[in-house]
């Protein structure tokens, strides 16, 4: 059978097109799309120490210390940090990453962790309060404040300390009310004598606080919940090129990101839990 050359480059041409329309299809499922004339980032608007509109938080401070190694302006998505906000935000594309998220977290790619950190005991060192763990018996004296599903909750029940707790929301609208801060105000006043926290939390308003307090990492146990975490940057998990840049600016400016978090009094741990002192 003979084929008229014109029908032969006909069909090549349509064979081309479909190529390319199939490579540029491949391209655009596997491409990475972060904006890369501005450090776009997912944050909530009310979150101190971490983060706030005024740009008071340390999770934005260390955005503008990445901003400025890339050379780009910073574009903030707000949403409240709560169900829905890495859908809302990072997986719908209106920003590229989320400062800091645990590592590892399932819905996001984590970058390398930038710091590691875990929750702590805090009282007032003028109380004669000398409790280095949860097994201590001065604490069967105190009332002690936690906020409700954290893993520290857990361990009063281990330690048949629940008719000593004065529980705090885990779930608020940051809008209006810091269960971290309710918390280190009660103890100032006395109202509880231990509170167990999440560290950065503890150690930021314990900074701030007119009294002195001791903030004491709370040592792990066997069959207790997890209490200490890597803290990491969260991007799309399609966007390795995006991640390996961050771990490199990461590695960079490790000192000067240890910096920021001591300022903001993040108590910083080891692998092994203990305190890194400066």
């Amino acid at each position: 059978m003979l084929i008229n050359p014109k029908t032969t480059l006909l069909i090549s041409l349509a064979w081309l097109a479909v190529s390319i329309a199939a490579a540029d299809s491949a391209r655009a499922q596997t491409s990475e799309l972060r904006d890369s004339t501005a450090l776009r980032v997912c944050a909530d608007p009310n979150n101190l120490p971490y983060s706030n509109k005024a740009g008071e938080g340390f999770e934005n401070k260390i955005a503008e210390l990445i901003a400025k190694e890339l050379g780009v302006p910073i574009h903030y998505t707000w949403y409240p940090q709560s169900t829905g906000f890495i859908r809302q935000t990072l997986q719908a594309r209106r920003c590229d990453v989320i400062i800091g998220i645990p590592t590892p977290n399932d819905m996001v790619q984590n970058t390398n962790a930038y710091y590691r950190s875990g929750y702590v005991m805090v009282y007032r060192t003028d109380k004669g309060i000398t409790a280095k763990s949860m097994a201590d018996p001065q604490l069967k004296q105190m009332q002690i404040g936690v906020v409700a599903g954290t893993p520290p909750a857990s361990l009063l029940a281990m330690h048949g300390l629940l008719d000593h707790l004065h529980s705090y929301h885990l779930t608020v609208d940051t809008r209006f009310e810091s269960p971290g801060k309710n918390m280190m105000a009660d103890l100032g006043k006395g109202e509880i004598d231990v509170a167990l926290m999440w560290g950065p939390i503890a150690g930021f308003y314990a900074k701030n606080h007119d009294s002195a307090y001791a903030i004491v990492p709370i040592p792990a146990e066997t069959g207790a919940p997890r209490l200490q975490f890597s803290i990491s940057m969260g991007v799309r998990a399609n966007e390795p090129n995006w991640k390996h840049r961050l771990n490199e600016l990461i590695k960079a400016k490790q000192a000067a990101i240890n910096a920021i978090l001591r300022d903001y009094g993040v108590p910083l741990l080891d692998d092994n839990g203990a305190l890194i002192r400066p």
